[in-house]
């Protein structure tokens, strides 16, 4: 296990963590939030990489006294290195890492990508690292509130050995997170999990967003205001308090909150609805019927809206 310069205690021991040089590969809006939850828990960040004018920006706003400096100077300067780059970029990292002899064996790798496990690490687990990937389950717009969201948000982690998920562990519960395990057979449908439930959930408000606006387009409302097509307008005020409550009711009550024409069973409805959005957008229409197909099937709707579905998608 490396001995942090700080001394102090190692994760294992169960005792507070020993006080880390941290380097950050790269300035991305993950790696960035990181850095700075490490710094917030006593860490060091010695250094990070920054390629792009976005990322040296970020870097400065970040982390300011944090110098900026070339990949492998970033590790030989890190006892813990950090690696939040894209999940294709990963492997190529990886590999020129181990090549170059710039990661001194003993030194702890974690990576951030979600989809992948220790298995791309092995070239660095082969010179004697500590390799571990840790996942935060939360996306990142590069905004204020990515380091707060982080000490409520749960990190899937995988790691080779005990002393490595007790690292793994301590790291995530300095920041505030919640740590839990996934296997490294389970990465990748972990991973299709995570982005089903975020991603796509982005692209329905959306959708219903676009929907919504043509619905109400130039009305006045109340002599306050005119709808418009901005962000933050009265189709994304009716929609938030709507899109919260089904949320929270689908992680609370299960299969039970389903609601609607779909659930009630309502084909006419569902036929009109189809039909409406159509007018406005038809790929919209077809992400609502291939939604309402499988709507149908979790509430087990009535043969008449399958109809209504299989019809509208011919």
């Amino acid at each position: 296990m490396v001995q942090p310069s700080g001394g102090g205690a190692t994760p294992h021991d169960g005792l507070r963590p020993a006080r880390l040089t941290v380097g950050v590969i790269s300035a991305g809006r993950v790696g960035t939030a990181l850095g700075v939850a490490l710094e917030r828990a006593e860490h060091v960040v010695v250094g990070c990489s920054a390629v792009s004018n976005a990322s040296r920006t970020r870097a400065q706003r970040w982390l300011p006294d944090t110098p900026v400096l070339a990949v492998d100077e970033v590790a030989r300067r890190s006892e813990l290195l950090l690696l939040a780059v894209p999940d294709a970029e990963l492997p190529g990292l990886v590999s020129g890492l181990a090549a170059t002899g710039a990661v001194r064996p003993n030194t702890i790798v974690m990576h951030t990508s979600g989809a992948n496990g220790i298995g791309v690490l092995a070239p660095l687990a082969e010179i004697g690292c500590i390799t571990l990937a840790v996942h935060p389950a939360m996306t990142f717009a590069g905004t204020d509130e990515d380091v707060d969201r982080l000490r409520e948000t749960c990190f899937g982690i995988t790691a080779g050995d005990e002393i490595g998920y007790a690292i793994a562990q301590s790291l995530v519960l300095e920041i505030g997170g919640e740590p839990f395990r996934v296997r490294e057979d389970a990465r990748t449908l972990y991973h299709a999990a995570l982005a089903h439930s975020s991603n796509h959930v982005v692209t329905v408000l959306l959708d219903a967003v676009e929907a919504l606006r043509a619905a109400l387009w130039g009305q006045e409302l109340l002599g306050q205001e005119t709808v418009g097509d901005e962000p933050g307008g009265i189709a994304e005020r009716i929609i938030a308090p709507l899109a919260r409550a089904a949320l929270d009711n689908a992680l609370q009550r299960g299969q039970t909150a389903l609601t609607g024409p779909v659930a009630r069973g309502d084909a006419a409805a569902v036929a009109g609805h189809l039909q409406a959005l159509a007018e406005v957008n038809p790929d919209v229409a077809q992400a609502y019927r291939a939604n309402s197909w499988r709507t149908a099937q979790r509430a087990h709707a009535p043969k008449a809206v399958f109809d209504v579905l299989t019809e509208s998608g011919q």
